[in-house]
């Protein structure tokens, strides 16, 4: 019967689709890999990228490709990375700062946890707060005293509008009651520049590069974003040490794919990334490259994570009122 004929005949296409997907997953990878992030070359994530595409290119034994895709706070890259075939050919290192995008943005293009296969986290990393080292503030706690006296008088620059250490900013307004304006800049470097130049007194900057600048004196620290002290600054305090309690801001960086990539390679990838993780050599330099602490996840632990953090910040965006683009 005709019915039966085309079941077959679907039957045998699927089966044969299978299969060379099958096959794909055996062989993979067989060609080069494309790692794609949305920031500044020589910034962070940048760095990042080289060192875990370094560890993953010897462990696979094909080249991987870095490529920054920078704006948009990330979302140009994450937007090239949702639409690329899901072939385990284009993978995509994210930041905090992928989750923020939903609180951040009125609409998306693709949906931070929906429109991809999470890989594994990677780092988690402390921001720090600070200002140049002529400021009349000597500890965190000296500038909140400031800033009651003068509402809306300081500003603070950051890598961008909506990315982690923006919003960083705003909870410290929140949490201390004062009201510090936001400056965006593209990228760490730029602020930094900013502030030795003189246009913004206070900054919420990457520990791994600001700390030359206050350990050469030109900056100073006043306080580190995460519970507890890093380790590339030991003797900056804590924002909670300031008398904040609660407050905390780490972001991450970690690794995905687009979504439909095969469950096979997905294994592969994850297997690979862990297992670079625990290169002492790898793990030695991710953490000097942010001053952070070194966390492989699970698929699962990744996607809920950023399901976690989108609840978070959309929580900070609308407390600080802060208009969506």
């Amino acid at each position: 019967m005709l019915w039966m004929k085309r079941i077959a005949a679907a039957t045998f296409l699927l089966g044969g689709c299978l299969a060379t997907t099958l096959a794909a997953a055996d062989n993979y990878p067989s060609r080069p890999i494309r790692l794609l992030h949305g920031f500044a070359a020589g910034g962070a994530a940048d760095t990042l990228s080289r060192i875990i595409a370094d560890g993953l290119s010897k462990k696979l034994g094909q080249p991987i490709i870095v490529e920054a895709k920078p704006g948009a706070g990330g979302n140009i890259a994450a937007d090239a990375i949702a639409k690329a075939a899901p072939d385990g050919y284009t993978l995509g290192l994210v930041t905090g700062a992928h989750a923020i995008s939903a609180a951040t943005y009125k609409s998306l293009a693709y949906q931070p946890a929906e429109s991809f296969e999470m890989i594994s986290t990677l780092v988690y990393y402390a921001l720090v707060i600070a200002v140049r080292n002529d400021h009349p503030a000597k500890s965190l706690g000296e500038l909140i005293a400031i800033a009651k006296e003068k509402p809306g008088a300081l500003s603070f620059g950051s890598v961008g509008f909506g990315s982690t250490h923006h919003l960083a900013g705003e909870l410290l307004n929140a949490a201390a009651g004062i009201e510090i304006v936001h400056v965006p800049y593209r990228g760490d470097s730029q602020s930094i520049t900013a502030l030795l130049g003189g246009e913004v007194p206070i900054i919420v900057g990457t520990p791994v590069l600001l700390a030359p600048q206050i350990q050469g004196g030109a900056i100073r620290g006043l306080a580190v974003t995460s519970p507890t002290r890093t380790a590339l600054l030991p003797d900056v305090p804590t924002v909670q040490e300031a008398g904040i309690k609660g407050y905390d801001v780490r972001t991450w960086a970690g690794l995905l794919a687009p979504k439909g990539t095969p469950p096979a390679i997905m294994a592969t990838l994850n297997a690979a990334t862990l297992e670079v993780l625990r290169d002492p050599d790898i793990k030695r330099r991710l953490e000097m490259a942010v001053g952070g602490e070194v966390r492989g996840s699970s698929p699962e632990q990744m996607k809920a994570l950023i399901e976690t953090e989108i609840v978070k910040w959309t929580g900070v965006v609308e407390r600080a009122k802060l208009p969506k683009i």
